[in-house]
Order: structure tokens, then sequence, then C-alpha cells
């Protein structure tokens, strides 16, 4: 079989032949369904790879996000709903329509008003039946829950939504520690729930008040907690213990210095 010599028409008739009769059976099998599971691994793993710095790794992690795109987009196209033209076709166009400053007459002074200029333009769009697309309709429901309630406050708060300043907020979020702290008194578990969600919602507006991602921030500290937690796991076995067999007076110790250790290798 001659191949495209373009890379990309290359994957696309990669994937028409893995589907194809002659193909393989467990592609062939697949369904849009059963590739949302391997579309969000792969998604985490270019995340991972981005976080390690290795640009080979993320070119290899890059391929594998890319694959799922061209296999979605094979079997819409066996659907006759859309090919993989399509949907470069469809972002192509979005992404002019929605850069005026770049493309047309607009304006934007800087990345701010540029991305208000978006979700002006994006508003404007409208739904498939007319009318003004809702706020939060770009708001995926499949999200974490964490970077979904950051999402959910920064479109909200493009549109006026928002708290007058950080201070406000801060009042907000001592206001529902103080609920949550009064339900744990009440002892009702959904109540507890109820004003714990209350008090990470108000928590994740922070961030995007003061400039960190929740998601970003939480999956830092929680790589820096696995880390130094193996650091104490390797120096316990060094004295033929394991965490069980310690105690938390020396696994805190041992965890700073973990954490002096890492100080020192960042220099300070």
């Amino acid at each position: 079989m001659d191949w495209p010599a373009h890379p990309f028409d290359a994957l696309v008739a990669l994937m028409a032949r893995l589907r194809g009769p002659d193909g393989c059976p467990w592609d062939r099998e697949q369904d849009l369904e059963t590739l949302k599971g391997y579309l969000l691994e792969e998604t985490y793993e270019v995340l991972e790879a981005i976080d390690s710095g290795d640009r080979r790794r993320l070119r290899e992690e890059l391929g594998d996000l890319l694959l799922q795109i061209a296999f979605q987009s094979q079997i819409g196209a066996e659907e006759g709903a859309f090919d993989a033209y399509d949907v470069c076709r469809a972002i192509h166009a979005k992404m002019v329509r929605r850069h005026p400053h770049v493309f047309g007459d607009g304006s934007a002074a800087g990345a701010g008003e540029a991305r208000a200029n978006w979700e002006r333009i994006k508003a404007r769009e409208g739904e498939p039946g007319g009318g003004r697309r809702p706020t939060l309709a770009g708001v995926p429901a499949t999200l974490p829950a964490l970077l979904r309630a950051f999402r959910i406050a920064e479109k909200a708060g493009s549109v006026g939504f928002d708290w007058p300043d950080r201070q406000s907020l801060e009042r907000k979020i001592d206001e529902e520690w103080g609920e949550l702290h009064e339900a744990l008194e009440g002892g009702d578990r959904d109540e507890i729930s109820r004003e714990y969600g209350d008090l990470l919602f108000a928590l994740a507006s922070y961030g995007r008040v003061i400039g960190a991602n929740p998601e970003e921030a939480l999956r830092g500290t929680a790589e820096r907690f696995s880390r130094r937690f193996r650091h104490v796991e390797v120096r316990l076995a060094e004295r033929g213990r394991t965490p069980e067999e310690s105690d938390l007076q020396e696994m805190d110790a041992l965890w700073d210095e973990a954490k002096a250790l890492e100080r020192a290798a960042r220099g300070e």
C-alpha cells in the first residue's frame, strides 16, 4: 500500500486501515464509549510529560493523544458524521473567528482583553438552535471536580458575577470554614459534605483570584507528598523497619530531612 507523504494524512490512512476489514480485530471492536477511558488516560500522560520537562517524552505522549483524535475521527467518518479533516477545518475556522484582533479589525491590548473578547464571541455564537450560549455551557461536567469548580468560577467572573476584591473572598472562605465546623458539631453527614464542598469551591475561586490553578497546585502538592513519603519509607528500610514499626516522631524527622534535601537541590 502506498502511504501519503504528509504525516497527518498517513496517520488518518493508518487508522482507516486498522479499522478496515483486514485490519486489527481490537481496533475494529472499539467505539466512542470504549475509547473514553483511553482518551482521559492519554491526556493525563501528556500532563505528566509536561511536568517532567522531558521534551522527547512529551512528543511521544502528544502522539498518543493525537492517535486518539484520529481514532475517534475515523469512527465519525464511518458513521458519515465527520472525518479528521472536518475536525481540522472546524477548529481552524473557530480560531480565526475568535481572534479578530489577529485576523480581522478587532483589537486586544493584552492577554486579558484577548481572553475577554474570546468569551464574548463564544457567547454570541449561541447554541445550535439559536440564542445566547449559556455562560457555563463550555465547562464539561466530566472535568475533575476541583478544576471544574475553578472553571465555573472563572466563567461566572467573566460576565461580572465575581467578588469585588480578594479580601471579600477571604471573608467568604472564613465563613464557609465556620459553617463546616457547625455542621461537624451537628453530625449530619450530608450537611458536612455540603459545607465541605462549599469550602472547597470557595478555595478553588480563591486560586483564580491569586493566580494559582487549584488542580495544578494540588497535583504538585500530592506529588511532593508522595516523593517525601517515599523518602521516609526508604530511610526506614535502611534502618530495617517499616512505617508500621516506626513512630510519628521518627517519621516526622525523616519527612523534614526530605524537605531539607529538596531545598538544597533547589539551591535554597
